[in-house]
């Protein structure tokens, strides 16, 4: 993408509204071919067990995903949704700082698949995730809506 902004990983913190912000989610990077998010361990992510539960890992991964295909999409004002999202579960996490990472494996006209990978704080893979996305043109509709940004920071 010949228009990648320099300051990304701002641009993206401070768009991120609704569901990513009640996770607690910041980008720490964000280039062409790689987001990397974290999220402090909360009692909030945790499930009656203690360990975080799986939806956090999907959530993540989605977001991860969603935003490195929207991204790479962004100079020619498309954007980007998800169609599947598969994540798996590989070790149980209490506690530390969650580090997810997003690459590329194809990156089509009309579609993406990208992959994540979640660590824990020691390194550990605790999650890894495959998100399928479809690439929208310009002033494409979702439930009826224009979908663009929301740059309030808000939904």
């Amino acid at each position: 993408m010949d228009n990648f902004p320099e300051n990304a990983v701002e641009m993206l913190n401070d768009i991120m509204g609704g569901f990513n912000r009640s996770m607690g989610l910041r980008f720490v990077k964000a280039v062409q071919d790689e987001y990397i998010a974290e999220l402090d361990i909360e009692d909030k992510h945790r499930q009656p067990y203690g360990i975080v539960h799986g939806g956090v890992y999907c959530g993540m991964i989605e977001t991860l995903c969603s935003t490195g295909a929207a991204m790479s999409v962004y100079s020619e004002g498309k954007s980007a949704v998800g169609l599947d999202n598969s994540t798996s579960f590989l070790r149980a996490v209490r506690s530390g700082v969650l580090r997810g990472t997003a690459r590329p494996v194809f990156m089509g006209r009309r579609s993406h698949v990208w992959e994540a990978e979640i660590k824990d704080d020691r390194g550990r893979v605790a999650a890894t995730g495959r998100v399928r996305l479809m690439i929208l043109e310009p002033g494409s509709a979702a439930d009826g809506v224009t979908v663009e940004l929301n740059r309030n920071g808000e939904g």
